[in-house]
């Protein structure tokens, strides 16, 4: 999957030039994914009291983490759900401001058909964040250098909270894997945005925009993302900046973003004893395997490499589709990578910047992190395939797929939809994300897998699915201007 964060190389370098962005105002996760800490948790709690909260959470205000600073030892940041706004005291005219997807939530029956939650993956099921488990006001992201530090650090947190009325739901672990790997044994996390305010290495990738990732900032079409503006004379403070387009209004969303978390259960024993049983050998599941992410387990592109691993390749991400591969024939037109990150392959004009430019207006900025044993320390997909006939523990193991995006609808919510769900992605049939993508929201009498060869293409068919939602919700990231507004707003009201 390429979900996860590469923990150990995702963190941003600042420019060494001017940043046109105030870097105090934006939380620390948007700009880093904090490799430097493999430590983390990720809480989740409700408000009893919106009084004591405000009074606890003004107090947690001054250690969380924000985007000047790079942390060594220990990092937190806040995010809120739609309902947690509305019950810390924001009124429901500012809430109501917010995007619809982020209000409405990812529980409902339009979401599931969107998202392709269905059947074992329904949201009535989850463990988290369902329509019949305890409701989330907001989430703690924390992170430290070790388990014992981040053990110290979330229950000082939670001793902070303990007299403000505000109940922990749960707590979820996480556990960085060797090589930056996934539970699948594939490297991850190879694949982000370039964001030029971010990112002084100047790469020669095409830059996203910034205001894909950020609100109150231009976007691929050069506009700004909806975004909640309130009356002035609601920011009793005078602490929000103004609107950028020149309406006497404020911009509570500037800075902040919106944080899509998902809990992604990752069945890996089933995954390898069905490639094994498909391709007929270890060594022809690996392949096998590796058609259907789009990389080898090192993380090698198979347009670069399409007939064996070669880890010696050292940049796994400058490579596009429609010159060297327009036909699926190194990656297939279905691979995973190829699905949630189209480069230049989709229309308008492949191979052109304007298809380039759109996939970039789909793009998601990934901050997850994997949890659970591995089911064997080495990663080894060989080693994996040796463990399938012995008996073994049964251990929950997956993903905490965490993304940071503008738009959820047009960023999140498409690229799963359209591009992950869909049977028919450019040109294929009955053929979703054999990694990621619902065999049940479209109905599929049957789902394949189909691998482009000359003369004639092969199929796997009646694919079951490796991997199965536990829970998932959306979250408000503020800026530190809107979380002292958030903060304030029940006691100004």
């Amino acid at each position: 999957m390429t979900y996860t964060l590469d923990a150990s190389q995702t963190d941003s370098q600042f420019l060494s030039y001017p940043n046109p962005v105030d870097l105090r105002e934006i939380q620390g996760l948007v700009v880093r994914g904090y490799g430097n800490l493999p430590a983390a948790c990720f809480g989740f709690f409700t408000i009893n009291s919106a009084a004591k909260a405000r009074k606890a959470l003004s107090k947690l205000q001054a250690r969380l983490t924000y985007a000047e600073e790079r942390p060594a030892l220990e990092a937190i940041n806040l995010a809120w759900t739609y309902q947690g706004l509305i019950k810390i005291g924001v009124s429901k005219e500012v809430a109501d401001e917010f995007s619809n997807e982020f209000r409405s939530g990812m529980n409902t029956e339009h979401k599931r058909r969107i998202l392709g939650d269905e059947q074992q993956n329904a949201p009535e099921h989850w463990h988290w964040g369902g329509p019949d488990t305890p409701s989330i006001d907001f989430l703690l992201l924390c992170y430290a250098k070790d388990q014992a530090a981040l053990e110290q650090l979330y229950q000082s947190l939670k001793e902070a909270l303990a007299s403000s009325a505000v109940e922990e739901i749960l707590c979820l672990d996480t556990q960085l894997l060797p090589e930056a790997k996934e539970h699948f044994g594939f490297r991850d996390g190879i694949a982000q945005p370039f964001i030029k305010e971010f990112d002084r290495q100047g790469r020669n990738f095409t830059p996203v925009p910034l205001g894909e990732i950020l609100l109150g900032y231009p976007n691929g079409y050069d506009r700004y993302t909806q975004r909640p503006l309130i009356p002035a004379e609601l920011d009793f403070s005078n602490q929000l900046p103004p609107d950028p387009e020149g309406s006497p209004t404020r911009d509570l969303g500037k800075n902040g973003t919106y944080l899509v978390f998902r809990q992604m259960s990752q069945d890996v024993p089933a995954f390898w004893r069905y490639l094994k049983e498909q391709a007929g050998s270890e060594e022809k599941a690996i392949r096998l395997a590796s058609k259907m992410v789009g990389r080898w387990p090192s993380g090698t592109p198979m347009v670069m490499s399409p007939e064996q691993d070669d880890p010696s390749v050292t940049d796994k991400d400058a490579f596009a589709y429609h010159d060297t591969d327009q036909q699926g024939f190194k990656c297939p037109l279905g691979a995973h990578i190829r699905r949630t990150h189209p480069r230049d392959s989709l229309q308008p004009e492949p191979g052109s910047e304007k298809s380039v430019a759109f996939s970039n207006r789909h793009r998601l900025l990934r901050r997850g992190r994997p949890y659970g044993d591995p089911f064997h320390p080495t990663m080894d997909p060989m080693e994996y395939m040796k463990l399938l006939d012995q008996d073994q523990p049964s251990t929950e193991r997956g993903l905490h797929f965490i993304c940071i995006n503008a738009n959820i609808g047009r960023q999140f919510e498409f690229v799963q939809h359209t591009w992950a769900n869909n049977p028919n992605f450019n040109g294929l049939y009955q053929d979703p994300d054999p990694i990621i993508g619902s065999r049940s929201s479209y109905g599929l009498p049957q789902n394949h897998f189909t691998q482009q060869q000359s003369p004639v293409r092969s199929q796997i068919r009646e694919m079951p699915e490796f991997v199965r939602i536990k829970g998932g919700g959306y979250f408000f990231l503020p800026s530190r201007s809107a979380q002292a507004f958030i903060l304030s707003a029940g006691v100004n009201t």
